[in-house]
């Protein structure tokens, strides 16, 4: 089973809100998810971001892709870079 993190969208229309959540790759996007690691919401100014740094490094580690845009993300966060380490 491919893990992907990936985001939620969630919110009315042209009010968009995402959850970063844990997912199975063949599950659709909006669809069922194993766990919600995070929010993202991009139309406030400043954008919010709250992702748990925990949750993410532990599914990384066990697997879990990130898509482009959650990588984004995370990169922001600091939390690719203290993956990167942790891996080494």
């Amino acid at each position: 089973m491919a893990v992907k993190i990936r985001m939620k969208r969630m919110g009315a229309k042209r009010n968009p809100y995402y959850r970063i959540v844990v997912a199975d790759s063949r599950s659709p996007r909006d669809g069922r998810f194993i766990e919600q690691i995070g929010t993202y919401n991009p139309v406030v100014n400043p954008v919010e971001v709250s992702i748990n740094e925990e949750k993410a490094l532990d599914w990384m580690t066990k697997g879990a892709k990130p898509s482009d845009t959650v990588r984004n993300l995370f990169s922001k966060q600091g939390i690719m870079k203290k993956f990167h380490k942790q891996k080494n």
